[in-house]
């Protein structure tokens, strides 16, 4: 597979070589598949990080960056664990089965515009952020699309991301191009590049809708081998092309 250059914007000679070495030290790690499930503790760093080390230690570096330019750029969420993303899965499930009345089917497939079925969330590996700018005051849910567009708070730190987040190694991963499937825009979702190729090239070549398909939660009874490969397809492999 042909590798895309994580640093592909002006930046410091320095900043190259340190990303470097780490991308292609991380290429030959193993990781197992509870690992990459969210099933297995893994070493996490930074107060309110919670990244491992290469991406905390890049993350610092970019929040280090950002505050020069007056962005305060705070994790909202890091790393999450199978039982946490279950827990949010199940929650959003029976709100649409039982208050919402709506079909198993249907509930699923909303559930899945923005949350991923639990295994399968990029936040599992310690590699992805969602983040927001910190000097910001914002009222309700401030991972909202509009919020980071025209005149929303988050405009300026939106600007910041597009224009310094690669230098660092961190990509957006759903973007908002008119043909891409799957989960829907998220301005706020970075995942961090050195690491997490190797990972998702690492998990697609499990056998995950077999492993899924025998999973034990609310709604998981009616998934189908054809939802699931759908699912695999659209929302875990269309995504940022930087990030594959």
């Amino acid at each position: 597979m042909q590798r895309r250059t994580f640093i592909n914007r002006s930046s410091s000679a320095a900043l190259a070589l340190a990303l470097a070495p780490t991308f292609f030290i991380q290429e030959e790690t193993e990781y197992s598949i509870l690992e990459l499930m969210g099933k297995e503790d893994i070493e996490l760093y930074g107060k309110d990080i919670n990244l491992r080390k290469e991406a905390h230690d890049a993350f610092v570096e970019m929040k280090k960056a950002a505050y020069k330019d007056g962005i305060d750029l705070k994790i909202v969420s890091s790393f999450r664990s199978y039982n946490r993303q279950e827990a949010i899965f199940e929650r959003k499930y029976l709100k649409y089965t039982d208050d919402d009345g709506m079909n198993p089917t249907d509930a699923i497939d909303k559930i899945i515009e923005y949350s991923t079925i639990p295994g399968t969330s990029r936040h599992h590996w310690g590699t992805d952020i969602d983040v927001v700018d910190g000097y910001r005051k914002v009222d309700g849910d401030v991972l909202v699309p509009h919020k980071y567009e025209g005149e929303g708070p988050y405009v300026d730190f939106k600007k910041w991301m597009d224009e310094n987040s690669e230098t660092y190694g961190f990509f957006l991963v759903y973007t908002d191009e008119a043909k891409r499937r799957g989960f829907k825009y998220e301005p706020w979702h970075y995942s961090y590049a050195p690491l997490s190729i190797p990972m998702l090239e690492q998990f697609r070549s499990k056998n995950i809708a077999s492993i899924l398909i025998r999973e034990d939660f609310y709604g998981a009874e009616n998934f189908t081998m054809s939802f699931l490969r759908s699912y695999i397809q659209n929302n875990i492999l269309d995504i940022n092309r930087n990030l594959l």
